[in-house]
């Protein structure tokens, strides 16, 4: 680590803003920006945009073309990369344009990487810096999905849940419908369309028979919005019956049923004849089992979850110590009732010094309802 000049930052900073707009294309691997600049002219920048696209760099050095890169400087939001996958090494690309200076943002904690790039380029005489504080925490934040994966090996969850002041998701009777409001709703939705698969346990399932499709403008919108994800329902006895709504519509928006052992055969045989995806999910306990199914998910392609329910599945999510960030709407109601539903139903702390405590806690005002979005983990 090292101090950036004024100069060095506002490169970085553009950097960072630059990866953000790979977005969905760049899916499993991570959003990278570069810039190329002499003191404070940019000669070149760019960014990954898209699954076996030139990477950010690349781009850079291919904009500023026409320019001596010998005295400038490579502003990256994260490590280059020195291992041929879809495309050739990064690092290859830098010391062939004659870049004799590399500012980082954030590290590479995959597997190939972790240092190698940054490595290979101080061998060759490259100055290599790299960034803490607050560029090196927005560069780490933009990639936690990647973070996520290359280091445990499972998808980024992310809880979201509407609840009243009294902290309840649903009244005595089952009934939740609506508890947040219409821009809440909005919102969500949109969430919906930027996550890979959004997932329900089998109680929501059989109680709202939903479809679990992004609208554009929620949930009384007919219009689907462009990426959807793909749908995942924990049932681990295999309940859902092959007429609901979302098993109808298996083989035109992918769904995913997680089983235990415990279901029959077939259950599971009648769910992939309709073009379901089964899988089964193995362990001794629930956290176990949420734990295999994770596993499976990200072996398919899946890097971000958003987990929209019922409480079961979240209390077993937390148990499995799998919840990487809460979204609360929390709705100006008090709902009330001993037996109304609380958010999570988990095994819990037994004591208040054994609560789990987020790392970073922020609000605002959504609607009538206010936003409460909490971090739990961070990769």
């Amino acid at each position: 680590m090292s101090e950036l000049s004024s100069i060095d930052a506002s490169h970085l900073r553009r950097a960072i803003e630059l990866a953000a707009r790979g977005g969905l294309a760049v899916r499993p691997n991570p959003q990278v920006g570069a810039v190329i600049a002499s003191s404070e002219q940019v000669l070149g920048e760019g960014y990954h945009q898209r699954i076996g696209g030139p990477h950010a760099e690349v781009e850079a050095i291919a904009a500023a073309e026409n320019s001596d890169l010998t005295d400038a400087t490579l502003y990256v939001s994260l490590e280059p990369c020195a291992h041929q996958g879809l495309t050739p090494p990064c690092t290859d690309a830098i010391l062939r344009a004659g870049l004799r200076r590399v500012v980082v943002a954030s590290d590479d904690p995959s597997e190939h990487a972790n240092g190698r790039g940054l490595g290979i380029l101080r061998d060759e005489g490259v100055e290599v810096l790299i960034a803490d504080g607050e560029l090196e925490e927005r560069a780490r934040m933009l990639n936690q999905p990647f973070r996520k994966r290359a280091r445990h090996g499972r998808p980024w969850v992310l809880l979201k849940a509407a609840m009243s002041l009294d902290g309840k998701v649903a009244t005595r009777n089952g009934d939740s419908k609506w508890i947040s409001g219409e821009s809440s709703r909005a919102l969500a939705h949109e969430w919906r369309s930027r996550s890979d698969a959004v997932a329900v346990g089998i109680g929501t399932a059989l109680a709202d028979d939903p479809q679990l499709t992004a609208r554009i403008g929620g949930s009384d919108s007919e219009d689907l919005a462009e990426h959807q994800p793909r749908r995942v329902v924990f049932d681990s006895l295999g309940r859902l019956p092959t007429d609901s709504r979302l098993v109808q519509g298996a083989r035109q928006q992918p769904l995913t049923v997680v089983v235990s052992r415990a279901a029959p055969s077939t259950t599971r045989n009648a769910l992939g004849a309709h073009g379901v995806d089964v899988i089964v999910a193995t362990g001794e306990n629930e956290p176990a089992r949420i734990g295999s199914a994770l596993d499976q998910l990200a072996q398919a392609g899946i890097s971000t979850i958003l987990l929209e329910g019922g409480p079961k599945l979240a209390g077993a999510f937390l148990d499995a110590q799998e919840i990487d960030e809460l979204r609360l709407f929390v709705a100006p109601i008090l709902i009330g009732g001993r037996a109304a539903r609380d958010l999570v139903e988990s095994e819990g702390a037994e004591s208040v010094s054994d609560a789990l405590r987020a790392l970073t806690l922020e609000h605002e005002q959504v609607g009538d309802d206010l936003l409460l979005s909490a971090r739990l983990n961070v990769w």
